[in-house]
């Protein structure tokens, strides 16, 4: 009794130092102790408890869901985005390359969907089981320890001075669970249950656990130094969360029109229009069709959906493109080209289509991730006011749509982009199709959809100013893009200044160019064939630009609306990019790394940096990055302050990265090497 009010009297004085004034009820308050805390226990979450359990730390990781894995699970995007060459040649993480392994030994191929879109289509929930015993043995492994804390969000954080900067003293969560006798977790969906997971009294639906997550003090030793930080916290939330949480600077959306973003499609930019989200949902067919019930909101939503192209427009096509699994008994097939085999009775495909169910609102009535003056406005920026940062209204139209599309798909007859098209196309019902939902469907919910929705744009830091960065450190589209980038309707809309910024980027150099300030001229400019090389890259990645744009006008779903205008400005295909460490050392919290979605990137940058391959290879580095600062005694941001002057230890941490066979650069990677444009 005495220990439990001990830690409430602690968790009511650091709600006290916040300012605050909570009405707490809390069944139990705890405080556990970590090296490091994973605030995400998506897939870039992941990949850094897995390295930070190999280097045997103590790893607390908290996730709003139950699953780990993020994309590959409650997601529901179980399909690997990759690009062929770097898949030929196997230039992975070694975590990720053990993922695929683990695949293909529990299925006895690594295709058991026989997808067309990737090499490895599986289960969402059995992606979760993979990669929670891929971490149970690397902790076996490396002497590291896992507190895995399922349905758990981060409700406040303690910042406090500490040497020179800030640092996150303490985070306070919440875990719920069911009441007794009332529904198990994931009968109800998120959008009716993210305002009370993130409340702290307990709920008709939700009891609730208080969790303080601070380091050990028994691991601070008076008599000595202190430490730089006595423990970090990754930021891999799939919006974001702790940047908007802590006040660290950051962009969201689309952003001005520059140099650096010659492609952005708005002056002035705009934080509303963010890429479109997606509850995906499963589908099996049958070998008689079933009886389709029309969703009572299915009208509201008919006028959106559609194959999008005459070249996609065949049911088997979409139905193949991300199938999770098969007996290998369809037909062959060929349609607009790319081959597939047909469905067959017993085959289940996940379902992730820009005109189906992604839900692309772009406006400041229906955007999802809100921006700063809209959680003021709100309240969630004050002490104790955090509801997660996300609008619950636009979740539910990301719910309904996504249900509608199953409809459309197997009963609907019309279609919103034929009529638009030069030769229109039918759309016919596909009946012999059964919807999978039930808390053991491959999504695991009783509504059959994702346990939370693909997320393609996160909340972006802006890094620290640095050399060539004055502003604070991005990568942006200039750094990464295969485009033709210096064309007459792009440099049209720059300034003078910019157009000789520009050309001095794509030609890879730091002179000012006199001869490119006229737009009229017609020029050639011999650019860069390759991504920008950085001397502090801790990773890679390699993806096309690919965008899914919000739409133009509110609501998303409204009859004839269409795509904001020249929101696939720069879509295309990508280099062989890096993740520099600066991308992931936020401004202001000295013992924070950001992974995943959220590292600074622009919103054109961010639309290759969004795939799974990059989400662990920026966890990985994370996760190593981590280690490293604890075991030498400095922070990250030491080991990039002075670039571009060498630094012995960000090269001593580089070469551990390469020797445990996480890469940091593509094999033959060089400023002198501008041999890429096979790389596919």
């Amino acid at each position: 009794m005495k220990r439990t009010a001990l830690l409430l009297a602690n968790t009511v004085a650091f709600l006290a130092v916040q300012q605050t004034t909570f009405a707490i009820t809390p069944v139990n308050v705890a405080t556990v102790t970590c090296d490091i805390l994973v605030v995400g226990g998506g897939f870039s979450g992941t990949a850094a408890a897995y390295e930070a359990l190999l280097a045997g730390k103590e790893v607390c990781m908290t996730d709003i869901t139950d699953w780990v894995g993020g994309q590959i699970s409650s997601q529901g995007v179980s399909a690997l985005d990759e690009r062929p060459t770097q898949r030929k040649e196997g230039i992975f993480p070694r975590g990720y390359k053990e993922l695929r392994q683990s695949i293909k030994d529990r299925y006895g191929k690594l295709n058991p969907g026989a997808c067309w879109v990737s090499e490895s289509c599986f289960l969402p929930k059995d992606g979760h089981l993979i990669l929670t015993e891929m971490l149970k043995k690397a902790a076996a492994k490396g002497g590291g320890q896992l507190k895995w804390y399922p349905n758990t969000v981060i409700k406040d954080l303690q910042v406090t001075a500490k040497g020179q900067g800030q640092q996150v003293a303490a985070a306070i969560a919440i875990q719920h669970s069911s009441q007794p006798g009332n529904a198990p977790i994931n009968s109800t969906p998120l959008s009716q249950t993210i305002t009370d997971a993130y409340t702290y009294k307990n709920s008709p639906r939700f009891r609730k656990e208080i969790i303080r997550f601070a380091p050990s003090s028994a691991k601070i030793d008076p008599t000595k130094p202190a430490k730089p930080a006595d423990w970090y916290v990754v930021e891999a939330t799939e919006t974001g969360e702790l940047i908007a949480l802590a006040g660290i600077p950051h962009k969201l959306g689309i952003d001005p029109r520059s140099a650096a973003e010659p492609s952005s499609p708005d002056e002035k930019g705009d934080r509303y229009c963010t890429q479109g989200f997606t509850y995906p949902f499963a589908m099996a067919t049958t070998e008689t069709p079933q009886p389709q019930v029309e969703p009572k909101f299915y009208q509201q939503y008919a006028p959106y959906y559609s194959y999008e192209l005459k070249r996609l427009a065949d049911f088997g096509l979409v139905y193949s493109y991300r199938r999770i699994m098969s007996k290998g008994e369809g037909q062959k097939m060929t349609f607009g080209g790319i081959g597939y085999t047909a469905p067959a009775p017993g085959d289940i495909s996940m379902q992730n289509w820009t005109w189906g169910n992604d839900y692309r609102p772009g406006s400041s009535q229906d955007n999802l991730i809100l921006d700063d003056e809209q959680l003021a406005a709100s309240g969630q920026l004050k002490p104790g006011g955090w509801q997660g940062g996300l609008r619950p209204e636009t979740l539910q139209k990301g719910e309904e749509i996504a249900q509608g599309f199953y409809h459309w798909l197997v009963a609907g007859t019309t279609d919103s982009r034929a009529p638009l098209a030069k030769e229109a196309w039918q759309k016919t019902p596909n009946l012999n199709q059964r919807y999978l939902q039930g808390l053991d469907s491959p999504m695991g919910t009783a509504n059959g959809l994702s346990k939370y929705p693909y997320i393609r744009e996160s909340r972006r830091i802006i890094g620290r100013p640095s050399f060539g960065y004055s502003n604070g450190f991005l990568i942006t589209e200039t750094d990464i893009s295969r485009n033709n980038l210096w064309t007459p309707n792009r440099i049209a809309n720059l300034t003078d200044q910019e157009r000789r910024l520009l050309g001095a980027r794509l030609a890879d150099g730091s002179s000012v160019i006199d001869r490119l300030q006229d737009p009229g001229v017609q020029i050639e400019l011999k650019q860069r064939q390759r991504a920008t090389v950085y001397p502090d890259t801790v990773g890679i990645g390699h993806y096309a630009i690919d965008f899914h744009p919000c739409m133009q006008s509110s609501p998303a779903e409204a009859p004839a609306n269409l795509e904001r205008l020249g929101g696939r400005n720069g879509e295309g295909q990508a280099y062989p990019f890096q993740v520099p460490l600066r991308a992931m050392i936020p401004q202001k919290i000295d013992n924070m790394l950001v992974a995943g979605k959220g590292i600074a990137t622009s919103h054109i940058a961010a639309a290759a940096y969004r795939v799974q391959s990059f989400e662990w290879s920026a966890g990985a580095a994370a996760g190593t990055t981590i280690a490293y600062a604890l075991e030498k005694g400095v922070l990250p941001y030491q080991l990039v302050e002075n670039l571009p002057r060498a630094n012995p230890q960000l090269q001593e941490l580089r070469n551990r990265l390469e020797r445990q066979d996480n890469p940091t650069v593509f094999p033959g990677t060089s400023i002198f090497n501008n041999n890429w444009k096979d790389w596919k």
